[in-house]
């Protein structure tokens, strides 16, 4: 296995995950901050790793799958850790459709692998800054001091998954050519 700065940044997001779920859980009335903190130390790490790969020129394939993957579990387990603890339908719906578009694309960016036109499904910018509403909602939802933060959070969480459409229907379209043909 490749090892480089990228990847021991996306390794380190991996590792904070267990710790996030346990400062989430912790009764004590800094867990939550704490939480939020590790969450967005996390999702810094996500973009510095990119960042890093390119700037260093330490692309590799290994940090090309583990990236993605490390962010798609840190954004899942957040999403239901707030389900569970919101309970209601206005985390619930948008945290579902999130959480549902990371199937649908990784499976067409799979299926689009096998007949050769990964490209076609490559990252836009939109997906870009959805990343960056998601991740900031997330952290507001999680540290929740106060009420101006969690309303916030919550439009950020909209404008998110207004842009989780989007982007999953960009995708689509991109590949409609291939999904289409028989």
């Amino acid at each position: 296995m490749p090892f480089n700065i990228p990847i021991a940044l996306t390794l380190f997001r991996i590792l904070l995950l267990p710790v996030f779920v346990v400062l989430f859980y912790l009764p004590d009335s800094w867990a939550l901050f704490a939480a939020a903190f590790v969450f967005w130390l996390a999702a810094i790490t996500d973009a510095l790793d990119g960042y890093a790969a390119r700037k260093l020129q330490q692309s590799t394939r290994f940090g090309a799958f583990l990236d993605p993957v490390a962010d798609k579990i840190m954004v899942t387990t957040a999403l239901v850790l707030l389900v569970s603890q919101y309970n209601n339908i206005w985390l619930t719906l948008p945290a579902l459709f999130m959480i549902g578009r990371e199937i649908v694309i990784s499976a067409l960016r799979e299926w689009m692998a096998e007949i050769g036109k990964r490209g076609a499904v490559a990252v836009s910018w939109i997906g870009k800054y959805k990343t960056a509403a998601q991740m900031t909602a997330i952290t507001g939802l999680i540290w929740q001091p106060n009420d101006f933060i969690i309303y916030s959070s919550f439009g950020l969480l909209y404008i998110a998954t207004v842009l989780t459409f989007w982007s999953m229907m960009s995708y689509i379209l991109a590949a409609w050519g291939d999904l289409t043909a028989e």
